[in-house]
């Protein structure tokens, strides 16, 4: 039995995260500030190997783990443009304190990067290898240039220290326990269709994204962190749909009414996504199962039970 910790663990993906690993007999600890995890989102979550800590990453955290997780960063433009400082104190001042726990215990640590370190991408689909378009200065560069930093912080103290460290690039994910006022893709376009309300597309709708159901996304970590890899990966679903076709996905499988209205596209959002997970294939034997019916079936019908 491991003793693992999960930052970020009452958030989407990390109460998935905790789940899987309390059910192949672990202890877990899951930390969280709950600025954007709910405590609703572990509460499935029932074993005596279980353990909830309230913690904001930028203070250091001094415990006893064999593994780290380290997901901690609100990920969607709604909340970490919120407050943009404390997004980038949380991906750099909360990996250096996360990097420290990893040097200090000896533990092995997974950093949950992200797509947009790829940026408005000029090379597709976007391989390990590509080092980006980012742009420093924009209102989304607190999580793209935060991810990035941690990256390199990452990389510093596997090179510096000897810590024992991984790297995944994560694309985008959907599935049950996101949040509904998140302001991502798939979440507002399945409230907006449940309620027959203006499905709102940001551009012309012909911009792309390749989705990830949250399941597969948290099979690949696993694989990660249960590998010799350093990264980085990448973790995504390399099939791609632009943004019209999942507004019509979405409104098909919930029999809405809703129509399509069109607005303007915000500033830096990448026009196309698509990630080349050769690596995670040959190296991790990792492959994406669910396909984007399927996954959109059991995300609208979590939804349902919402509403």
């Amino acid at each position: 039995m491991k003793r693992i910790l999960v930052t970020g663990g009452a958030g989407f993906i990390g109460s998935h995260l905790c789940k899987k690993l309390i059910e192949e007999n672990n202890e877990v600890i899951c930390l969280d500030n709950f600025y954007t995890g709910k405590r609703d989102n572990i509460k499935r979550i029932s074993s005596y190997y279980f353990e909830e800590m309230r913690h904001d990453v930028t203070f250091p955290l001094y415990i006893e783990v064999d593994e780290i997780y380290h997901l901690a960063c609100p990920a969607s433009p709604v909340h970490y443009q919120y407050d943009p400082v404390q997004t980038i104190k949380t991906n750099v001042h909360g990996t250096i304190n996360m990097l420290g726990l990893a040097k200090r215990t000896g533990a092995k640590l997974l950093l949950a990067s992200t797509s947009e370190v790829y940026g408005d991408p000029a090379v597709h689909p976007q391989p390990e290898e590509y080092v980006g378009s980012v742009n420093p200065i924009g209102t989304r560069a607190c999580y793209d240039e935060g991810k990035r930093c941690a990256e390199t912080l990452t990389f510093d103290y596997m090179r510096q220290h000897n810590v024992n460290a991984t790297v995944a690039r994560i694309f985008n994910t959907y599935g049950s326990y996101m949040r509904p006022d998140d302001g991502r893709v798939v979440s507002n376009f399945i409230m907006q269709a449940l309620q027959n309300k203006d499905i709102t597309i940001y551009g012309d709708g012909t911009q792309t994204r390749s989705f990830c159901y949250v399941d597969d996304t948290v099979n690949g970590l696993c694989a990660l962190m249960n590998s010799n890899e350093t990264g980085p990966i990448n973790i995504g679903n390399p099939q791609e749909f632009t943004i019209i076709e999942l507004a019509n996905q979405i409104i098909d499988l919930t029999y809405s009414k809703s129509k399509v209205v069109f607005l303007d596209l915000p500033e830096d959002d990448p026009v196309r996504r698509r990630p080349d997970i050769t690596k995670a294939q040959t190296r991790l034997g990792w492959n994406p199962t669910i396909n984007l019916d399927d996954g959109l079936y059991k995300t609208i019908k979590y939804f349902k039970s919402m509403l």
